[in-house]
């Protein structure tokens, strides 16, 4: 039998902080022992330092430095800018030492910078996200972090088996795997066996993970698919499974999203510790 470890969760900080003291109590208070990038890339070398070394000496890890832009954008002036943008976070990752540095591969759109698009999912898309990580990673060169993509139902990584294909096509040790199960549910099917789908991907991939997203699903009734996001504990997200799942992970931070007050992040936490609880799994504490 896998051994098994404390999960460290974490969630983003609703309240104002000033300073890195601050930072951390208000992660502690919260029994967080994962969190989110608390600076930015403009921020000094000394700031970043100083919640570096906070976050270690109260055992937290620092789990992901977003970047959010468009690699692939159409508009030229856009691309060129997401790319400067990832490399510049990449950057952040590694001088604060977060688990890693996470985006979109990019979308074709035109229209929204995450958008679906008919040419998403195509050969010559595949190679461009290949050609711009590698480009990303070699401008830095990070030796404690590493940049991920975070799956899309509808861009490159949608699937346990193109994220395979990635790693292999973008050859980096610096490129890993950033796991949100819930955006590789894009068909009646996988909702449904969502179980089964998440334990083939860690089977897959576990070893390359470094954050994960926790969210919830919900397929609602209409005439096409709609599946919504929604609070962990409100869905069908086979959370028992996951959770297990994850607790064979060492370090790998369990993050909460997209909520919009802390209530409900409150509440997300709730339901993931008693779940947890039920299947006697740890959920670490700072």
């Amino acid at each position: 039998m896998a051994k098994s470890y404390p999960i460290r969760l974490g969630a983003p900080i609703m309240d104002e902080f000033n300073n890195p003291d601050e930072w951390i109590r208000r992660l502690k208070q919260d029994g967080y022992s994962a969190a989110y990038c608390p600076v930015s890339a403009d921020d000094s070398d000394d700031t970043i330092k100083q919640y570096a070394q906070a976050a270690e000496s109260a055992n937290i890890v620092i789990a992901e430095v977003g970047v959010w832009k468009n690699p692939l954008s159409p508009n030229v002036v856009e691309c060129k800018q997401a790319i400067e943008a990832c490399i510049n976070q990449l950057e952040l990752a590694e001088k604060i030492g977060a688990c890693c540095c996470v985006n979109v591969s990019g979308s074709r759109s035109h229209e929204f910078w995450y958008g679906p698009d008919a040419k998403n999912l195509t050969e010559q898309t595949f190679e461009m996200i290949v050609e711009s990580v590698r480009h990303i990673i070699d401008s830095v060169k990070p030796q404690r972090t590493f940049y991920t993509l975070e799956p899309m139902p509808w861009i490159y990584p949608d699937s346990a088996e193109s994220y395979v294909r990635l790693l292999k096509a973008i050859d980096r040790k610096a490129f890993a795997v950033h796991y949100d199960p819930v955006n590789l549910i894009n068909t009646p099917d996988k909702f449904y066996h969502n179980g089964s789908l998440m334990t083939d991907f860690f089977k897959r991939l576990g070893a390359f993970i470094k954050s994960i997203h926790a969210k919830d699903l919900t397929l609602t009734s209409d005439l096409t698919v709609y599946l919504k996001e929604i609070r962990p504990g409100l869905g069908f997200l086979a959370y028992p499974t996951l959770l297990r799942e994850v607790s064979y992970l060492k370090d790998v931070p369990f993050m909460l999203e997209h909520l919009e007050t802390k209530h409900e992040y409150d509440l997300s936490a709730t339901y993931i510790r008693e779940t947890a609880a039920q299947q006697r799994i740890k959920i670490m504490h700072p």
